[in-house]
């Protein structure tokens, strides 16, 4: 799933399993559905009860609150899927004869800002509920770190031993890469979500330059 639309696959994988009644599907499908079109906290549990046809107390006693029937749906999909999604888009960016770190960046950075476009109300929640949610921070943020981080560590070791990059442990490259680059992902999208204008090609290189030379003028 390194392109596509995210909510079809959450809406798939929740028909796989087994765990779920009829009932209960149909909440979680109506609720991915009415969080995407109107944002987590602009939806109330009535209406996703009215849009289900259930009656409201059935949401509450199978999932207590709208917190948790969010984090039972999006938590158990991206726990699930982080590992495929990360060997498939860094596989795909370097099946790509890449050149220089340079261009791998502006692949990569292409390549997400697609695939969050294809998904901006999903991210949105996800990114939310990670800023103010210590739970679903604790779960996620270790398959954050073993799988994403993982392959930029190894793309880094392959750009350092071709003399590309300074000679700093790679760790330390990976940590002020990559919070730059989520750090834009969350302003251009969740922070300042109306500049929809901007020129794509130019904010990518932009971002490319300060991260491969900084704000400092030669």
């Amino acid at each position: 799933m390194s392109k596509g639309n995210l909510l079809d696959a959450i809406i798939a994988q929740t028909k796989l399993t087994k765990k779920q009644t009829d009932k209960q599907q149909k909440i979680v499908e109506t609720a991915i559905k009415l969080f995407a079109e109107k944002g987590y906290a602009n939806t109330s549990t009535s209406e996703i009860a009215k849009a289900a046809m259930v009656a409201e107390g059935t949401i509450f006693r199978h999932y207590g609150t709208k917190d948790n029937l969010l984090l039972s749906v999006i938590l158990p999909f991206i726990k699930d899927s982080i590992p495929t999604m990360a060997e498939e888009v860094f596989g795909e960016i370097m099946s790509k004869n890449i050149g220089c770190f340079e261009d791998f960046l502006r692949a990569l950075l292409t390549n997400r800002i697609h695939f969050i476009n294809e998904n901006r109300e999903i991210f949105q929640i996800v990114v939310k509920e990670l800023l103010y949610s210590d739970e679903l921070r604790k779960d996620l943020l270790p398959f954050f770190t073993k799988n994403i981080l993982h392959q930029i560590s190894k793309v880094i070791n392959l750009y350092k031993k071709r003399g590309e990059l300074i000679d700093i442990p790679s760790s330390t490259i990976q940590r002020m890469i990559f919070p730059l680059i989520g750090g834009y992902f969350v302003s251009r999208f969740v922070l300042q979500p109306d500049n929809l204008d901007l020129d794509e090609e130019a904010e990518i290189g932009n971002l490319i330059r300060f991260i491969m030379d900084g704000l400092r003028k030669e």
